[in-house]
């Protein structure tokens, strides 16, 4: 007699939920790139998703507390020339984010506390190597600072970010790289290329240690390191349908499960959960999430369950453990793109009727904080990620856990290391932290205060000041010449406004005629005048500067007194049949040109030697409104 055995697994009935749409992200441009990646980045802060921009690429990040409709102006990071293609969080740093583009450049953020105010458009640093589009980014689990990139120009680089240098480079590849996995420890690099090979590669020296054929599908292929060294993949049979397999690193050419799963198109991400050896595949264009236990048993790869949804999807990320709601049981977090704008929230949970911390669901996690420095990972040393305990969290938001130290600014230097414990201080704030000099850094990375430096020093300041009190006393000096002026004009002018007043009382039967005499006599009496003027104001200056401004002024009296006497004669005066305005554009143009080309703009025009001038041009701006009203008045008198 023969019967079944249940296998005894504590994840057999692990279950999804979908929250309400009041709790999701809704109206996100999502990207429409055919490019194979996820498109979604999810840390214990924020969510990082690209979206679709005009004039290059850029992707939202939306803080956790920020759900429902999203405004179509919402702030974005947009630095890139092309679209996005790749984004990832870095482990260390919650507020740091790496993005991958088509303008071939790999860009570092610092995202402030809270989210963007604004539109993010200057990076902490620029990563320049690649000659063609940069598709995959990728953070090294344990070393601060250690990022990978690979492009399309089939070329794979680690960077250290702290420096913006290159630490290895490696070319072993004859084709585009689809996916790139650190190990438990950074130590290995797996990688699938289109050459339908998996490599197994030192990153330090580049070299390949182990290659064999992966799938035999002509799409895309991924694959990544589990926990305990063994290797899990996806990709597509000759037939175009969808398999998953799973290898040892010795024998990368036996597979030690190899099944075929369905006939569907879609690229299938892994997503893995080293606390609880699960493994997650999410398909491109899919609507369901598969999810399977690995085991050390045969048949080594368990099947659990499937995730039903309505919509397919076009991207999806998953929340470390970090941030899960261990009130719950949660142990996985998925956020899920669809292809209306749609960011839907999938919780994963498993069913337990005590409300106690469970501990066999939760073992010690990985935390934020590095095991090592990038120079000591170049140097050849590895080290596990730091692990922390869930049950002992100091914070919590939303059941997450939240490192409890400060949060870290990301400093560039060319020799100190990148993380200091600062507070972020906004977009422009992350722009300029390439600028601090290396002492600052140390100097925080010792716990010590130092002043931030403004840029401008204390004597440029007092410069600047004393320059704006000098212009202040010219100002000052000047007004009180014009209003001197001004008072000696109205002096000059009153009897000669009494003697006009007096001939148009007596002569008010043709008042053409007197207004003409009255405005030619009033013109040479303040000619008269000035002149006086002029000597008693010039006494100081050389002969040649009062002769200069006697001339000139005596044109300009000539010119208005033609353009007095030609106004106030009716239209008998002139045979000319052009407009009035005209006419006095042509009278006024040569005084234009005998004024200096410097005049208001020189020291010496605003000086007290040319005081001569300043009052000949104010006197000509009385002389000039009479000679409008007088206009105006004839052509009243004309329509009389």
């Amino acid at each position: 007699m023969s019967f079944r055995v249940v296998r005894s697994s504590k994840f057999r009935h692990v279950y999804g939920t979908a929250l309400k749409r009041e709790q999701c992200y809704d109206n996100i441009r999502v990207s429409k790139s055919s490019w194979d990646s996820t498109f979604c980045a999810v840390n214990t802060k924020f969510l990082a998703i690209i979206v679709e921009s005009a004039g290059g690429g850029a992707f939202i990040v939306l803080p956790h507390n920020k759900v429902g409709r999203i405004n179509a102006d919402h702030p974005l990071v947009g630095g890139h020339k092309g679209p996005v293609l790749d984004i990832a969080w870095c482990p260390h740093n919650d507020n740091v984010i790496a993005s991958g583009s088509e303008d071939c450049v790999v860009k570092i953020w610092q995202i402030p506390d809270g989210g963007l105010s604004r539109t993010l458009t200057e990076p902490v640093v620029d990563l320049l190597y690649h000659q063609r589009r940069v598709g995959l980014v990728l953070w090294h689990p344990s070393a601060l600072n250690v990022l990978l990139s690979a492009g399309s120009d089939n070329q794979v680089v680690i960077w250290n970010v702290g420096t913006g240098e290159v630490l290895v480079h490696i070319s072993c590849h004859p084709d585009i790289v689809y996916s790139a996995c650190w190990n438990w420890d950074g130590s290995k690099l797996v990688t699938t290329c289109k050459d339908k090979k998996i490599r197994i590669i030192n990153p330090r020296t580049g070299e390949v240690e182990s290659e064999a054929p992966c799938h035999d599908g002509s799409k895309a292929t991924r694959a990544i390191f589990l926990r305990h060294g063994l290797i899990f993949t996806t990709g597509f049979n000759k037939g175009s349908e969808r398999q998953y397999s799973l290898r040892a690193p010795d024998a990368l050419e036996e597979p030690i499960v190899l099944v075929d799963l369905d006939t569907s198109n879609g690229v299938m991400f892994p997503l893995y959960d080293p606390d609880t050896n699960l493994v997650f595949l999410c398909g491109k264009g899919d609507s369901v999430i598969r999810y399977f236990e690995i085991t050390p048993e045969p048949p080594f790869v368990h099947y659990i369950n499937t995730h039903q949804t309505q919509d397919p999807q076009r991207g999806i990320g998953m929340m470390p453990k970090r941030g899960c709601d261990v009130n719950i049981n949660e142990i996985a977090r998925f956020y899920r793109l669809n292809n209306n704008g749609y960011c839907q929230i999938i919780s994963m949970t498993v069913p337990r009727m005590s409300e106690l911390f469970q501990e066999d669901l939760y073992p010690d996690t990985i935390s934020d904080e590095p095991g090592m420095t990038a120079e000591e990972w170049s140097a050849g040393k590895d080290a596990d990620p730091v692990l922390v305990s869930l049950k002992d969290r100091n914070l919590l938001v939303q059941g997450g856990y939240i490192s409890p130290s400060n949060s870290k600014q990301l400093t560039v230097t060319k020799k100190s290391n990148v993380l200091d414990k600062i507070p972020p201080r906004g977009p422009k704030g992350a722009a300029g932290v390439g600028q601090n000099n290396s002492s600052a850094s140390n100097a925080a990375n010792n716990n010590v205060s130092t002043p931030q430096s403004s840029g401008v020093s204390e004597a440029e300041l007092k410069e600047v000041l004393d320059e704006i009190r000098k212009n202040k006393d010219e100002i000052r000096k000047l007004k009180a010449v014009i209003v001197k002026h001004e008072n000696r004009i109205r002096a000059l002018e009153a009897p000669s406004k009494a003697k006009t007043e007096n001939e148009n009382g007596s002569n008010c039967d043709s008042p053409s005629s007197s207004r003409s005499s009255s405005s030619s006599a009033e013109a040479a009496n303040s000619a008269n005048n000035f002149a006086a003027f002029a000597d008693g104001a010039a006494g100081t200056d050389s002969s040649s500067s009062s002769f200069e401004s006697i001339v000139i002024t005596s044109v300009i009296f000539v010119a208005l007194d033609s353009v007095v006497a030609f106004f106030g004669g009716g239209e008998d005066s002139s045979p000319d049949s052009s407009p009035s305005s005209r006419r006095l554009l042509r009278l006024l143009s040569p005084l234009l040109l005998l004024l200096p080309p410097n005049i208001g703009g020189s020291k010496d025009f605003l000086s007290s030697k040319s005081a001569s001038i300043l009052f000949a041009l104010t006197t000509c701006d009385a002389l000039l409104r009479e000679s409008f009203e007088l206009l105006s008045s004839s052509v009243e008198h004309a329509e009389l």
